[in-house]
């Protein structure tokens, strides 16, 4: 039954967030177009070319040039590119480029709106979820989750990685120069652990996560990148760690997706040697719902809706942490599961870096 609310209306309170919403109504129609943009070429296509007529454009990028020169449009009303009427040319700024255009920017997010188009894809799961509390496992999701989350995650960790986040840890980098043996829980299609592999040649690497299909594109990846002598993938649970005496273990964006955080970082911590040390990097978040209400924090709870608390619901204990889980929610896991140490290492206006010790 609909509940009719008489309380009475602030006219100038309704005209502003009709004006949100409205925003909000073109945001989710342009991220389509941004998505078909990236798939197509058509960003690519733009970044230094300087003015352009959108026949140039289709052209260049073998698409037809009225669907381009629509979607043109739409990018010029949103500000992704700038519009000349005088010679009807658009142009893709530098700025804008390094958002949508260069895949080895450390701003990068084509990945971040294809993540996005899958959750579109999978919507009827979504509403049968809401109505039964039953999770939805990674494998169930569209696959352009899996490539999206490599693409919009791997510009951050090439970034901020071995220059930033192993550096902030506690005698690590000396162990990874000198060779240690190092685990990458929950790797996907190993973007973090080829990046590792690369910069550190006496160490060894295992990467290691539930989903057959990226450890396969992992192997190839790190085949590809010349580090598969060092840098070997398997499938397996974080809670079923094979191995012992790892120098390093690393969860990247990972344990908040995992139904018992707590069994899994107590697994890891004995697999550690004595003197190891767990790297967890998580999404930024303040402590509390009322610390995350802002642009940031409203992407990560939607993310967390769709993707990361149905993972969670649909394993064993299903916790349900949530991407927005904070500081001092994560540190209680790994208190729990028996590290004595944790302190916040670095962070990032999108990573929260966690140093977690036995």
């Amino acid at each position: 039954m609909t509940t009719i609310d008489t309380r009475p209306i602030d006219e100038a309170r309704l005209e502003a967030f009709v004006g949100q919403a409205v925003t909000d109504l073109g945001a989710a129609i342009s991220g389509l177009l941004l998505h078909i943009g990236d798939r197509l070429g058509l960003y690519k296509a733009m970044a230094g070319a300087g003015p352009i007529t959108s026949a140039t454009l289709a052209a260049r990028s073998g698409t037809a040039e009225r669907y381009v020169r629509e979607w043109l449009a739409n990018q010029a009303a949103g500000g992704y590119v700038s519009y000349n009427p005088a010679d009807r040319t658009f142009e893709l700024p530098p700025e804008q480029a390094m958002v949508v255009a260069n895949e080895d920017s450390p701003v990068f997010l084509g990945g971040a709106f294809e993540s996005i188009a899958s959750c579109y894809a999978d919507h009827d799961m979504f509403v049968e979820a809401f109505r039964t509390g039953a999770g939805v496992g990674w494998q169930e999701h569209d696959d352009r989750l899996f490539s999206g989350v490599l693409r919009f995650f791997r510009p951050g960790y090439a970034a901020h990685l071995v220059d930033e986040w192993l550096p902030a840890l506690d005698g690590v980098l000396g162990k990874l120069r000198a060779g240690a043996s190092v685990a990458d829980v929950g790797c996907g299609l190993g973007a973090s652990t080829i990046i590792m592999a690369k910069a550190f040649e006496r160490s060894t690497f295992a990467g290691f996560d539930i989903h057959q299909p990226s450890i396969v594109a992992a192997r190839k990846a790190a085949a590809e990148a010349g580090v598969d002598q060092r840098a070997r993938f398997d499938i397996a649970t974080a809670k079923e760690l094979p191995g012992t005496g790892y120098d390093l273990v690393c969860m990247f964006d990972c344990l908040h997706d995992m139904g018992d955080p707590v069994g899994a970082a107590r697994r890891i911590r004995q697999a550690l040697a004595p003197d190891g040390t767990l790297l967890l990097v998580e999404p930024q978040a303040g402590e509390g719902l009322e610390h995350n209400l802002n642009p940031v924090g409203r992407t990560f709870y939607g993310l967390s809706t769709v993707i990361c608390t149905p993972a969670s619901l649909a394993q064993e204990v299903g916790l349900g942490l949530g991407a927005q889980a904070g500081e001092r929610h994560l540190g209680a896991v790994l208190r729990e599961a028996g590290f004595t140490h944790v302190r916040r290492a670095t962070q990032t206006p999108f990573n929260l870096i966690l140093e977690a010790r036995p």
